[in-house]
């Protein structure tokens, strides 16, 4: 019987992560830069302010990774915000033993969550850098003049009748054979969920993912597998699986909460009103023989040509607050 995609993702995904290092196939922005990190520390400081300094307050980081994003913003705090620095407790949303472990070493104080359901009740700062794009998908594809659900069997696609359950937003009328639409349902739940706990209890989210900034149809699922592309229908669970994050609808699911969305901004313009090449200038002052390599990983992060442009910057407040830092118009 042939498996809807969703559920071949979160069951392929949920073995991968149990059984590999994701890290030995893929590396994400925190990883690349020790700036990057503190950026967003520097962002979740006036974030802070922004919300009138409660303390205490909750700093939450979903997929954290090897914890390196909040060992790094947590370093930059201490050092330029220390009053933020102490207010915040650190809450990491994770489920996977084996990275637990990792962030465990560089975060021994932080509390773990495995999901965001049972972070304790208050004012709270989400983060979320690169884990949207992990959540299953469901795709539908257009043939014959109706819309069909693509399902998984035998390692390939199959088609199953299906009623499209949201409208193809964006697309021509008439939409033609073969076109496909991703429709993230889970990406969806949990920004509405974030969103209703920022509307509800006051907080902000800053969400960085790849994706596009408006509409879009295509097949965006991949996976790595030992560092490269690989077929994301065979062999389940011995590759990464992921998909673009839909922005436009996901600042739907904001507004239906009752929150305001922000962006979605390039990553490369938010990191750079951030102050991203003034810290790099100052580093590499530091330590001149690593000025080559810092500005290598600052061209990474933002030109447009690699981070900078596909992967974008999503917040998500109340709906009277002000813009949050590098949202501003």
């Amino acid at each position: 019987m042939p498996e809807r995609l969703d559920a071949f993702m979160a069951r392929a995904n949920e073995a991968y992560y149990a059984t590999h290092d994701p890290f030995s196939d893929f590396t994400t922005a925190p990883e690349i830069s020790q700036v990057f990190g503190e950026l967003l520390g520097a962002w979740a400081a006036i974030a802070w302010q922004q919300l009138g300094a409660p303390h205490p307050i909750v700093l939450a980081e979903a997929g954290p990774g090897r914890g390196t994003l909040m060992d790094d913003a947590r370093r930059a705090t201490a050092r330029i915000a220390p009053a933020f620095h102490a207010a915040a407790r650190v809450h990491l949303i994770e489920t996977s033993s084996r990275l637990r472990a990792h962030q465990s070493a560089r975060l021994p104080d932080a509390a773990w969550h495995p999901s965001l359901a049972s972070l304790p009740a208050g004012p709270a700062i989400v983060i979320a850098n690169e884990f949207l794009d992990a959540l299953p998908i469901r795709q539908f594809e257009r043939s014959r003049g109706a819309w069909h659900e693509r399902a998984v069997g035998d390692g390939r696609f199959t088609l199953v009748p299906a009623d499209l359950p949201h409208p193809a937003r964006g697309l021509a009328d008439p939409v033609a054979d073969g076109t496909i639409i991703e429709q993230a349902d889970a990406a969806g739940a949990w920004v509405h969920a974030v969103s209703a706990r920022i509307v509800g209890e006051n907080g902000v989210a800053l969400i960085l993912d790849y994706g596009p900034g408006t509409p879009s149809a295509g097949d965006s699922l991949q996976a790595l597998r030992g560092g490269k592309p690989a077929d994301p229908l065979i062999d389940p669970g011995s590759a990464d699986l992921t998909a673009h994050v839909p922005f436009p609808a996901l600042a739907d699911r904001v507004r239906a909460a009752g929150g305001r969305p922000w962006g979605p901004i390039p990553q490369g313009i938010f990191l750079t009103r951030l102050g991203l090449w003034q810290r790099i200038d100052t580093l590499a002052a530091a330590n001149p023989a690593q000025a080559g390599a810092l500005r290598d990983a600052a061209h990474r992060l933002a030109a447009p040509s690699r981070m900078g442009h596909l992967f974008k910057a999503f917040a998500i407040t109340r709906p009277d607050a002000p813009g949050p830092p590098g949202f501003e118009t």
